[in-house]
Parts: structure tokens; sequence; C-alpha cells
């Protein structure tokens, strides 16, 4: 039974004619002084009914609860102060993470309904940059985190690979372009020739319209234009892969823009059909309901499409192919109102299921105090800035375990799994500042803490040495103890929290604290001493690492098992 039902048990009896479970399980509170209890119960709103100071009542009651589960049942002032009994709670913890292991937190959320989550979403032709980290990271946790509570997921790459801007990369290739070259670095090169575009346009400005010349000629499938595309967008997949490798991430589809260039002409007919769109000066709009936003210019006068075109037909497709419970955009806030225009369009087509879709916005992220720009060329990229974190990492590894195994995969784990923790520990919507140096820390708040405090318990665990079984009974009554059992029987509500509010940094958070609360036990109480309590122990120590290292996964963040 879970806590908060296991004192609405003790009180209902007693109060249940003034107040029912649900709002007696409403009002229970978790003191923030452990000395006040496991959980309270203020009797303020008993007062009238019982004619009484709350402080009386609570005395009352105190005087009648059935004590069965509970160590101890106080009064303090208006406050019923509940103490669990530890002996039992711990055993039924411990046994039940033992037992489900990776299985333990599970909750069926979803019921096995589909979530389809769009996010990371580079541009091809260009490298991924550290602009492309917190979506990339935000919308892989969320993926995770929706399969855990019994949700089907479909993850999808909605590549930037359409626009204006590929007929002038087709101009500057064409123009100045070596094949040879572009072959030996394709991404690298391709962004030299676009930066060089726009510097020459500049100085003859008739290569814009060239530009747009040449797209159209894509858009109408001319052969040597879409040959040329193609070879782009399949090079730009590649190194996406290495990156996204590297950091242990995969997508069901890689369906960007391109894919709906045949699917808009229809979607464009129903707002014509149903009177919604308008045509104005050649270019056509649809006005929305809501003052606040600006009527949404679906194609230009030159019969152009534009991106809230294609997430028009996007958010159809996405439906119709996989009948989605959820829609998750995890999108920087700066399009907040281009998601709340797509949406409102949708409505006006008489779509219902556009209430399912969710724009996840999040902060940005500064580099050493400095915005990060793409402009004129100068990307920080995201591979680059992985590869110092991972050396960084074994630098540390050599000074604290200078005889550990596979250091380089381990510096991996950490170096890599340092710069996703801390961009998801932050809530989402806070803009940070990154420092790498202070990423990459064995102490602190920070990823290689946790992941250091999981290979600690593993260590534990090997030098024990013996079989530790659910079934068996493990009774722990330590303060130490009782933190690190309480924080673990919370694990279950944080993630049913953190899925519901599309924020990982709530699991984050709560493995930190699992990590300090076991680490205080670690260093408070001889955990290998041989006395009759050196299996339950030793339970707790494998329920630790178990949480941990689930957790730890919900991130996208691995856990080595030595460092």
């Amino acid at each position: 039974m879970e806590d908060k039902q296991i004192v609405v048990a003790a009180l209902s009896p007693l109060v249940g004619e003034h107040l029912d479970e649900e709002k007696i399980a409403q009002l229970i509170e978790k003191p923030s002084n452990a000395e006040h209890g496991d959980l309270a119960f203020p009797v303020f709103q008993l007062a009238k009914a019982f004619r009484k100071a709350p402080n009386l009542i609570a005395q009352e009651l105190v005087e009648k609860i059935d004590g069965a589960h509970f160590d101890k049942v106080e009064a303090v002032g208006p406050y019923i102060n509940f103490f669990l009994n530890r002996k039992e709670k711990s055993n039924e913890i411990i046994s039940q993470v033992i037992k489900e292991d990776s299985h333990y937190g599970e909750v069926d959320l979803g019921h096995g309904g589909t979530v389809v989550l769009d996010y990371s979403s580079p541009n091809i032709a260009k490298p991924m940059s550290m602009g492309h980290l917190r979506s990339t990271v935000i919308g892989n946790s969320l993926d995770l985190m929706h399969q855990k509570m019994n949700y089907k997921t479909v993850s999808v790459n909605h590549l930037g690979d359409w626009g204006t801007q590929f007929g002038k990369l087709i101009v500057a290739y064409k123009g100045w372009g070596d094949e040879a070259t572009v072959r030996k670095d394709p991404v690298n090169e391709l962004v030299k020739l676009y930066v060089e575009f726009h510097e020459k346009s500049e100085e003859d400005p008739s290569l814009e319209d060239q530009g747009r010349a040449a797209f159209k000629k894509l858009e109408d499938g001319d052969p040597e234009m879409t040959e040329l595309w193609t070879w782009f967008k399949d090079e730009s997949i590649k190194e996406f892969e290495k990156v996204y490798d590297l950091m242990g991430i995969s997508f069901d589809h890689y369906t960007g823009e391109s894919f709906y260039n045949d699917k808009m002409e229809d979607k464009l007919q129903i707002l014509a059909d149903k009177g919604i769109s308008t045509v104005e000066n050649g270019a056509t709009l649809v006005y929305l309901d809501d003052e606040e936003l600006p009527p949404a210019l679906v194609k230009r006068s030159d019969g152009a499409t534009l991106y809230i075109t294609r997430d028009i037909a996007t958010a159809y497709y996405r439906k119709e192919t996989y009948n989605f419970v959820k829609s998750l955009y995890i999108v920087g806030n700066e399009q907040a109102n281009h998601f709340r225009q797509l949406k409102a369009i949708l409505k006006r087509m008489g779509n219902d299921w556009s209430d399912d879709m969710v724009h996840i916005a999040f902060g940005l992220i500064t580099l050493e105090g400095k915005k990060l720009s793409t402009r004129k060329g100068k990307i920080v990229l995201l591979e680059a800035v992985m590869n110092e974190a991972m050396e960084l990492a074994l630098e540390q590894i050599e000074a604290k375990n200078p005889d550990l195994e596979n250091k380089e995969e381990v510096a991996r784990q950490v170096g890599v799994g340092a710069v996703i923790f801390h961009d998801l520990k932050s809530d989402r919507m806070n803009s940070f500042d990154f420092k790498l140096s202070e990423v990459v820390q064995f102490e602190g708040e920070t990823g290689p803490y946790v992941q250091y405090t999981y290979a600690r318990a593993k260590s534990l665990l090997e030098k024990y040495g013996k079989e530790l079984k659910a079934d068996e009974i493990y009774e722990l009554t330590d303060e130490y103890a009782w933190a690190v059992i309480k924080k673990l029987a919370e694990y279950s509500d944080t993630l049913v929290a953190a899925t519901e509010k599309y924020e990982p940094s709530m699991i984050a958070r709560y493995v930190i604290q699992l990590a300090q609360a076991f680490n205080k036990y670690y260093g408070n109480v001889r955990l290998l001493n041989d006395d009759d309590q050196l299996a339950a122990r030793m339970a707790l120590v494998k329920a630790t690492s178990i949480v941990l290292k689930d957790g730890l996964s919900l991130l996208g963040v691995e856990a080595p098992e030595n460092m």
C-alpha cells in the first residue's frame, strides 16, 4: 500500500463523515523536517465540524488512530505526524525493487497508445551544432520516459531538407564547388559553399534569383537538381548518425520537410473549400480567431509554400498514419507562436485531435556566456564538444583510477553522459550557460557524480559477492538507510509527474538526491560489516543501484559498472 493510502486508511474511520478519502489524501503533506514524521495531516478543516480548537482535535484523533503500520503517531499543534513502520516499509520497498528490477517505477499511463515525438531536426548540408543539443536530448528522454509509462513511441527526425537555401547551395556547388573536395568532407565543404554564396551575393544580388530558380526546379522534380539534393541529404544523414551513435540515440524515421512536398495541395484545397483561407495580392492567408495571433501566410504570391504549410500536411499525415494520442514537438520557445497558429488552423479545419498536439518548448543555451551563432559560419560543433568532454573525462579517470579497464569506453560514457545530464538537470524552460570544465566533474550535482555513485554501489555488491533475492526479509531502521528507502519509494510518483509535465529535469534532480542520500549512508554506516543486518544493507545497495541505473537510462545516460 502507498504511504498516503496507509494514512488515509488510518484516518478515514475517524473523520470519514466530514472528509472523503480523496480529500484526506489531498490534505496529507510531506514534512521537510524528518523530525516531524514521514507524513503529516493538518486538522484545520475539521474545526467547524468538531467545534474545537485544531490542536485539541489533533490530540483526540491521535488517541483513537490504529497504529498498526506506524512506529509512532503524535499530535504537534494542529498537525498529526505519522512515522511509518520502518521495518515493514524498508522490507516492502527493497524487496519490490529487487523483484521488479528495471521495471520498478512503471505505471500504465499510456495503455499502449501512440505518442509521436518530433525532435532534433537539424538542417541538411550543415553540421550538428550545440544549438541542436537541447531538442535532441530532451526529445530522446521524453521518448524513453513515455515508453516506461506504456506508451508506444514513434520518434521522427523532421530534417530541415527543403527550401530556397538548397537552391542557393546547388547554385554555389555548380558555380565554384569541386566534387572531389566535397566528397572528402561533405558537410563541412557544403557549409563553406553556403557561406561563400552569401558573401558573393552581397556583390552580385542576381545570385539570389538564381538560388530561387534552382529551388523551383528542384520542387518541380528536375533530375539534376534532385540528384544533387539527394547526395547532399544522404551525406548529411551519415554525419548526423555519427553524432547520434556517440550519444546512443536512434530514430524510427528521418522524414524531413521534403517528404510532405506532395501532401500540401489537398490541405490548401480544404482551407479554400471551407472558406478558411483568403487570397490577398496573390498570397493565401488564414485569419485566426485568436486576436493575439497574426494571420498565417500559407502560400506566397509566387506559389511557394512555407513551414506552416508543410506542418499542416505533417500533422495530418501523422494522425492518419499513427493515430496518435499525443504528438509532441520538441522545439525551442521562439517557435511558440508558430505552433499556436498551426493548432488554431487545424482546429478551424475541424480537427479536434489538434488538442493532442503539444509544443514542448525550452530555453536557450549559451556557451561560456556567449550566444551560439551559425551566422557567417561560426558554428560550435556538437561532435567537437562531445569529443572534448570525453577527453576531460579520460583525464580524470587516469588520475582517479589509472588501472581501469576499457578506460576509453568509460570516458565516452562519462563525457557524453555529463553533457546530456547537464542539459537535462535544468528545468527545460530555463536558459543556462554551458561551461565544459564545470560539466565534467565527479563532484557536485553532475552526471559523473551520479554515475560514480552507481559504480560505487556495484563495487560494494561485487565485494559482498552473494545473491540477494526478493523474497528474503530486509529490515533497516537507522536514519541513513531510512533516507535512502524513502527516496526509493518516491521513484514511481516522480516518473509520473515528470512524464505528465514533459520535464526530464525532475528525474535528473531525483537521481542526484538519491545519490546524495546513498553517499551519506555510505559515509556514515559500515556497510560491509559482518553482522545480522549485512544482507539487508547490501539489498538496499542493490536496490539503489537498480534505480540509479534506470533513472540515468531514462535521461539517455549510460551507467558504467566501474569508474
